[in-house]
């Protein structure tokens, strides 16, 4: 008897874990293009997002997800949504990345200046330091995450947002030498954008005619 009931748990356990997994799949496959846009955007590492969101919003299937779009368990007004919460209400999925990045820009500002985008340990361990989370352990389940499903591979995402290219020289074939032009983005800023097209600061200044590192959203970059 006790051992049935000790393989019905086990294989409770199994199915439990198997569904989670599934889940968190799932919600790569539907989000993982907003944590790209997200770290194109602001400057945050596509894993840290991603990460946050699924051990945030039980991978898309929490209560605040699905009635609030709320992906990040961030707190405020529901407005005029179907339930009453402490928590926001969003009027799509991208509002809240935005809400989220937005927060991380404002209360871990120091973050972007320390660490790297493809530092993905350092920054969830910043954001634990700097409150995000009341659970000590949050950061260590988060990291999990990043691990099992190999999230930090996002990191190295290509840009793929607001890149336009045109021919270097007209009269040669449109497969040669095209000329890359980088619309700046919100959260840009030279030194990143120098890491994301392994170049120099200086290069890029001395390519564009800069004379400070001061950018302006939707300026044009030649490469």
């Amino acid at each position: 008897m006790i051992k049935t009931l000790i393989i019905c748990v086990s294989v409770l356990c199994i199915n439990i874990t198997v569904s989670a997994q599934s889940a968190a799949k799932k919600y790569i496959e539907l989000y993982n293009e907003a944590a790209i846009r997200t770290m194109n955007e602001y400057g945050i590492p596509a894993s840290i997002v991603l990460g946050i969101a699924i051990h945030e919003s039980a991978s898309g299937n929490s209560k605040i997800a699905k009635y609030l779009n709320n992906h990040f368990g961030m707190k405020g007004s529901s407005g005029p949504k179907p339930i009453k919460s402490a928590y926001k209400g969003y009027e799509d999925v991208d509002d809240s990345y935005d809400d989220f990045a937005n927060l991380l820009k404002k209360r871990f500002s120091s973050l972007f200046a320390k660490y790297p985008i493809n530092d993905y340990k350092s920054w969830i361990y910043g954001i634990q330091r700097g409150g995000y989370a009341a659970s000590g352990t949050w950061a260590s389940q988060v990291m999990s995450i990043i691990k099992t499903y190999k999230l930090y591979e996002f990191d190295n995402a290509p840009l793929r947002p607001m890149i336009l290219t045109e021919n270097r020289f007209p009269e040669q074939d449109n497969k040669s030498n095209p000329a890359i032009i980088y619309r700046v983005q919100k959260g840009d800023t030279l030194q990143l954008i120098a890491k994301r097209f392994q170049t120099s600061v200086e290069a890029i200044k001395q390519k564009n005619g800069l004379q400070t590192t001061l950018l302006t959203i939707g300026q044009q970059l030649h490469f």
